[in-house]
């Protein structure tokens, strides 16, 4: 199917179920194929954490941990890890970077007690170690929770294996504190030029540092060694050491995912917005200047305006549209340039594919979900605040 062909059936979609203003369309059999093919590709002795910052929707979270049974989610915000704990009773939360320990402490008392049972903290630097075992102690509660590691990425956590070891060596006197393991994130992989050895190089550097940390931990510790992310999880078998990798995005693949590791994998989101003009591309100011402006190509001949904008997301239909500095952006009513074989008229549809996942799918209220050519129902997005 061409790509005319799939927006024209989107659009045509969007207008039977009446909508006819800014949209997140979740195209569903697209979303599916893309669970299927991560099933196929994860190792089997590997568990799934799934990231819920990038698929911040209850129906959207619940269609995936089924298909893999997976009851491990990581999680980064705490209204929607609330809404997560509520939904989901037997999920496991790993906080995805560290909290404030005033904000854990507010969390353990305001919300039940078996929700927050099913957490397991992330902890980064010995002075949160410590922060977190007053906590613990404070409250006499024991809380669960995992060393954040640095193999490579350099956002935080620990550096080396002799500040990890000196970090255990300090748990004796921390009772109520319960090590279950080691995160680690190495989103920097992909991005290592080939003068500082490649990607190849910077993942072997990952997997060697992040053995090195495993290789601390008691049996009882290694309940969760937590490695990966969407652009490199598929990128690794049994023998990285790690028994869970986490994915999120890569199961609606936003642009900024468009890398060889997840080639099999089709975009599943879109922003669906209407048309509202269509003509002479005129800035403020003389038409005299604006004429001279376009006779030279400084400014597009001609372009749209479409309801929105500002999104974090790049144009993909109709062809021709594309987005102008010149004009800059809106978030009410946002120019794009068109090429002259651009064909569009007011009241069509433009489409926009996001360039993430997470926040993006927060900012229309409710997803609409295609499947077969229709919108079958709305999928509520996960709070913001």
């Amino acid at each position: 199917m061409s790509a005319g062909e799939y927006f024209g059936h989107m659009a045509q979609a969007l207008r039977q179920a009446n909508i006819y203003q800014p949209t997140l369309v979740l195209d569903v059999d697209r979303l599916d194929r893309n669970i299927d093919l991560v099933k196929a590709r994860m190792p089997a002795t590997v568990n799934l954490r799934l990231v819920d910052k990038s698929l911040p929707s209850v129906p959207l979270l619940k269609r995936i941990v089924d298909r893999f049974s997976t009851r491990r989610i990581m999680t980064f915000h705490p209204p929607v890890s609330r809404v997560v704990l509520e939904t989901f009773a037997d999920v496991e939360l790993l906080l995805g970077k560290p909290m404030p320990v005033d904000l854990a402490r507010q969390m353990l008392t305001q919300w039940a007690e078996s929700e927050t049972d099913r957490i397991v903290w992330l902890i980064d630097t010995p002075q949160r170690l410590a922060e977190y075992g007053a906590l613990a102690s404070s409250l006499n509660r024991a809380l669960r929770f995992c060393f954040e590691v640095d193999v490579g990425l350099h956002r935080g956590g620990f550096r080396s294996a002799g500040a990890l070891a000196n970090a255990m060596a300090g748990l004796a006197k921390m009772p109520r504190l319960q090590c279950k393991g080691i995160m680690a994130y190495e989103a920097h992989i992909g991005h290592i030029p080939k003068l500082f050895g490649g990607p190849a190089l910077a993942q072997r550097n990952s997997v060697r540092l992040f053995r090195q940390f495993v290789a601390l931990l008691r049996d009882d510790q290694r309940d969760i060694l937590n490695l990966g992310g969407s652009t490199t999880a598929l990128t690794y078998d049994a023998d990285a050491g790690a028994n869970e990798l986490s994915l999120g995005s890569a199961f609606l693949k936003p642009s900024d995912f468009e890398v060889q590791s997840l080639d099999q994998l089709a975009p599943a989101a879109y922003i669906a917005t209407p048309v509202l003009k269509v003509g002479e591309a005129q800035l403020p100011g003389p038409q005299m200047i604006g004429r001279l402006l376009r006779s030279v190509g400084f400014t597009p001949r001609r372009g749209c305006f479409v309801y929105g904008g500002k999104w974090m997301a790049k144009p993909v239909w109709p062809g021709g549209m594309t987005s102008n500095s010149t004009f800059g952006h809106s978030t009410n009513q946002q120019f794009f340039a068109l090429s002259d074989a651009a064909i569009v008229k007011v009241d069509d549809y433009a489409f926009l594919r996001p360039t993430q996942s997470e926040f993006v799918l927060q900012q229309f209220g409710s997803i609409a979900v295609m499947s077969g050519g229709e919108i079958i129902e709305r999928w509520a997005a996960l709070p913001m605040q």
